[in-house]
């Protein structure tokens, strides 16, 4: 499969279950409610070592939030369901209790529910104060700006993570623009973050290390520096790979992804140095979720 001079291989991303949940923060303005929510997906890039993957899904008008001010929805992903109910926590608590004005709302009604601002309230040291309002429990923390508003619980969901693709190039600077353009395109789709820094990762992983400390290591056959060192996947114009992950809710929410960041990377086309969209897969031992690039893309 050719689209707009750019080949799509024969391959498939392996992806595997999560547990994931969706969070609301709002504040006074637009700016603070990104602060907070910038802070409360900082180094959630990988399970690896972060214990989490986060990031923001979108921005949210006034009329999209609970209490009418602006907000941003973000997302975290863990492989468990207490890992994800202790990053949950502790990130609230750290990065949204702490940011003027802010103040937090589930993000998602279904599921299996765990502590939002349930826990979070005995900050309050006895001064907290509980609403129940249409079925809904808040806490009222007092804090020296006014009072912090955290819904008690939200809702803990089934989710896919490790979706990814490949962009190969014949350059680093035409690389990074169509993964910049991929991203733009994704953004757009619901239920998904790509949680590596600004959505893109340069050091894509294989499964395993000659030491023995390491889980993960190096995609050596991806790294273009390696090329008569190693079994490499590249021929000799491609100089630089960069990858990007997602997260979704569903398969069929990280298909759409997808599918809108591989036509945004193959729109720049061979022209503007785009030679190949690959994928990572561990021979199908990694995960049971397989998105199939030109299935996708069909």
């Amino acid at each position: 499969m050719i689209i707009n001079g750019v080949t799509i291989d024969e391959t498939f991303a392996e992806a595997f279950p999560m547990k994931a949940t969706r969070a609301i923060i709002t504040a006074q303005n637009e700016k603070w409610a990104m602060i907070s929510a910038q802070a409360m997906t900082g180094f959630a890039t990988s399970v690896i070592a972060c214990g989490c993957e986060a990031g923001i899904e979108r921005v949210l008008e006034p009329s999209e939030t609970p209490d009418g001010r602006p907000g941003v929805a973000i997302m975290i992903f863990a492989m468990g369901g207490k890992g994800l109910a202790k990053q949950l926590e502790t990130r609230a608590g750290q990065c949204v209790l702490t940011s003027p004005t802010s103040a937090l709302f589930a993000g998602i009604e279904g599921g299996i529910r765990i502590p939002l601002g349930k826990n979070l309230r005995y900050f309050g040291d006895g001064f907290q104060i509980s609403k129940l309002i249409s079925g809904k429990r808040y806490w009222r923390i007092p804090v020296m700006d006014g009072e912090f508003l955290a819904e008690a619980t939200t809702g803990q969901v089934d989710a896919v993570g490790g979706g990814n693709f490949l962009v190969l190039a014949e350059s680093q600077p035409q690389a990074l623009a169509a993964c910049e353009a991929a991203i733009e395109a994704m953004r757009k789709i619901p239920n998904v973050i790509m949680p590596f820094p600004g959505g893109v990762v340069r050091s894509g992983s294989k499964v395993g290390s000659k030491y023995k400390a390491l889980n993960a290591s190096t995609n050596d056959a991806f790294c273009p520096t390696l090329k008569g060192m190693t079994k490499s996947d590249l021929s000799p114009e491609i100089e630089s790979v960069m990858e990007i992950v997602i997260d979704g809710l569903t398969k069929a929410d990280i298909d759409k992804a997808m599918k809108a960041g591989i036509q945004a990377v193959c729109d720049l086309g061979a022209e503007n140095g785009i030679k190949r969209i690959s994928a990572g897969n561990y021979g199908g031992k990694l995960g049971p979720f397989h998105f199939h690039l030109r299935e996708i893309m069909a």
